[in-house]
């Protein structure tokens, strides 16, 4: 194969058969539940990166299903995303702070691309009863346990989909052959396309449990704020670096 080929092939490992298409990748009835919780600040400062800054002193802890999404299949994730400001300026987001998903091609798409925090787990999203469970196993350890009432109380698009319209943030780390960050920058993404199906509220709790190498409960619960449960279709379009911490 000559080095030209090779260039205008290349787009994700490996070469002859790449394991996730070329974004955007569009998401059809994408289900989370997203539950906000109070923590201890001076954890929150330890764990955001220059140049952002925690936003008070809340977590979103949120489990999801994605039943159909372009080139990721059916897969379930879970993730820890900490609500910061961007030093100078006004803009507000999500900082992405764990992952984990339960599928590969959504993992190697997700570093690779945009630098998703994710790690291979078991994080699920189910319907028991009259409660809606969020679960994210990390091998035969459960570490956190969502619940939130089904349906109790339906939310207006604008109320519901609030954080999907604010930007994410990612620090994205690649290695270089030696060990060296080869790529290190904070990553900001959006969502776009957004077609509202659903939203509720209702009473909900969380636990986090502690394991070192999944430590989403370093971040601990200390008061359940709210939680919303959202259905929508979106595309996820391709990041943006914002900062480049090896320039």
């Amino acid at each position: 194969m000559k080095t030209g080929q090779i260039r205008r092939t290349a787009s994700a490992m490996p070469l002859t058969a790449p394991s996730y298409p070329v974004g955007p990748h569009r998401f059809i009835g994408r289900e989370f539940l997203p539950i906000t919780y109070r923590t201890d600040p001076d954890a929150l400062e330890q764990v955001v990166p220059e140049p952002l800054r925690p936003a008070g002193a809340t977590v979103l802890f949120q489990f999801g299903r994605m039943p159909d999404s372009t080139g990721f299949g059916h897969h379930a994730g879970s993730a820890q995303v900490i609500p910061v400001r961007r030093a100078g300026s006004d803009e507000v987001g999500g900082y992405i702070h764990a992952m984990y998903s339960d599928a590969h091609q959504p993992i190697a798409g997700g570093r690779e691309l945009w630098g998703f925090p994710q790690k291979l787990a078991a994080p699920s999203l189910t319907v028991a009863r009259d409660t809606l469970v969020g679960r994210l196993d990390f091998g035969p350890v459960r570490v956190a346990t969502g619940t939130m009432g089904f349906k109790h109380r339906a939310l207006a698009a604008e109320a519901a989909l609030a954080g999907l319209l604010q930007p994410g943030f990612l620090l994205k780390i690649i290695p270089h052959v030696d060990g060296t960050p080869r790529i290190c920058e904070l990553v900001s993404i959006r969502f776009t396309d957004l077609v509202f199906k659903g939203g509720w509220t209702g009473p909900a709790a969380l636990a986090l449990h502690p394991h070192a190498l999944a430590p989403v409960a370093g971040l601990p619960v200390r008061e359940v704020i709210a939680a919303v449960h959202v259905i929508a279709d979106l595309t996820l379009e391709l990041g943006e670096v914002v900062h480049d911490y090896l320039a």
